[in-house]
């Protein structure tokens, strides 16, 4: 996935590069990375996650409520459409390899690092126009595609015998990195129609908080959490 440093995405991601390291070299990840990461605490992540996507298809919802343009709401009822039928599929049958159903995922309460995630982009959406929403959503979004491929052009990443290694390939993929540079282009369209010079500080702020509750969401799984 290349991202072009003019762009919103890497402008935002620039001005919080700390905060971005710390999300994207997190221990979770690392320990991903090397295959080590201990097994309960992948089936923690992958159940909290199965909930996060729920929330993910509200936001979506929620994008085309607050637009008046129907070329953006088409591109928000076509993610929750996605989100809903294909990608809560995929991920239920991944699960399952790891013994989690979807009935018992559903009945999980949730991780008050899924609450504070989740409920932050929505009320980030609520409060403000999509350009907000599509902020908070990008950390995720284009973080994940950024981290998985970079996990799988690292020669250090463990292939063989990793357990998580189909859990890279499906982020490095060419489906989701396609999913990541969408993503990049929504946020420049979003800009080129809202974007002023004074809003840049606001929409990084939104973005930096969205980033360390991403950290957060991979500190509640390698600790068990909730």
């Amino acid at each position: 996935m290349n991202q072009t440093s003019n762009s919103l995405f890497g402008r935002l991601q620039a001005a919080c590069g700390e905060d971005w390291q710390a999300y994207t070299g997190h221990d979770f990840v690392r320990q991903l990375a090397a295959g080590v990461l201990p097994e309960a605490a992948f089936r923690h992540f992958l159940g909290q996650d199965y909930l996060f996507l729920i929330h993910f298809a509200r936001a979506y919802s929620l994008a085309a409520y607050k637009t008046t343009d129907l070329a953006e709401m088409r591109s928000a009822v076509a993610s929750v459409h996605t989100i809903l039928n294909v990608e809560m599929a995929l991920h239920v049958d991944y699960c399952q390899g790891w013994g989690l159903d979807e009935g018992a995922m559903a009945a999980l309460p949730e991780a008050k690092a899924t609450l504070a995630y989740t409920r932050f982009v929505l009320e980030s959406g609520m409060a403000g126009d999509s350009l907000d929403l599509y902020t908070a959503l990008a950390p995720c979004v284009i973080g994940y595609g950024e981290i998985g491929a970079a996990l799988a052009a690292d020669p250090a990443t463990v292939r063989k015998g990793n357990p998580y290694a189909s859990w890279i390939e499906m982020y490095a993929g060419a489906d989701y990195q396609a999913v990541a540079t969408d993503a990049v282009a929504q946020l420049d369209r979003l800009a080129e129609q809202r974007l002023t010079p004074a809003r840049f500080d606001a929409l990084a702020r939104t973005f930096r908080q969205a980033t360390r509750l991403e950290t957060d969401f991979w500190q509640m799984g390698l600790t068990l959490a909730l």
